[in-house]
């Protein structure tokens, strides 16, 4: 792992020189910007200033946690289990929420109440085409922490959000089906308590880590 983590430090630090030399080598410019999406750099600048050249790196954010200590077997499993699952959800719970974003812009435009309400309807049935086919494999679990993920990216809870597009009535329902199923869509995310787990995974995922 250690070796790994270090042929990727080299491999950026090339990356770095590659973009430095041809910068030099392209002396008339003043400053050019350089978008590199890896791990550690957003994007880097070359910039020469009355013959002074300096180099410019905007890093990403990088989290530095104590290596995991299992107690037991399960618990190692449910930390696996959550690294799973947090891989799994988290594409789709960014992706949701440009959806969301864009339904609530469209959704801006219109006129009146009854005008929405057909929009939505129309909207609903293309995102369940999009979606359908992989929520349907997704584990319970995959299903509880995609909830939960959503939570993380708007703020708001999965009953929250039903209750936002459906309705009260709609939100109510749902939330009696997840009873059943032993889920509660009013659960929040907790980043710094109950799912301080999850936050760590997916920084680490985020990061490239995991």
């Amino acid at each position: 792992m250690q070796l790994a983590i270090g042929m990727k430090r080299l491999l950026h630090i090339l990356i770095v020189l590659a973009v430095s030399m041809d910068l030099f080598a392209a002396n008339t410019i003043i400053s050019r910007p350089i978008e590199r999406k890896n791990h550690y750099i957003d994007s880097c600048m070359l910039r020469i200033d009355n013959g002074d050249t300096m180099y410019l790196a905007w890093l990403h954010e990088m989290y530095v946690y104590p290596p995991m200590r299992f107690k037991n077997k399960k618990q190692e499993r449910f930390y696996w289990r959550t690294v799973r699952d947090v891989k799994k959800c988290l594409p789709y719970a960014k992706e949701i929420t440009r959806d969301m974003a864009y339904a609530d812009a469209e959704l801006a435009k219109l006129p009146d109440k009854k005008a929405r309400k057909k929009w939505w309807h129309a909207y609903e049935k293309q995102l369940f085409r999009k979606y359908e086919k992989d929520f349907r494999g997704m584990y319970a679990s995959q299903g509880r922490m995609l909830m939960l993920l959503m939570d993380r990216e708007t703020d708001k809870t999965s009953y929250e959000l039903i209750k936002q597009y459906r309705g009260k009535a709609s939100a109510n329902f749902w939330q009696f089906v997840a009873k059943l199923f032993k889920n509660d869509l009013k659960e929040e995310y907790d980043a710094s308590d109950k799912d301080k787990i999850i936050e760590r995974v997916i920084n680490l995922v985020e990061a490239g880590e995991l």
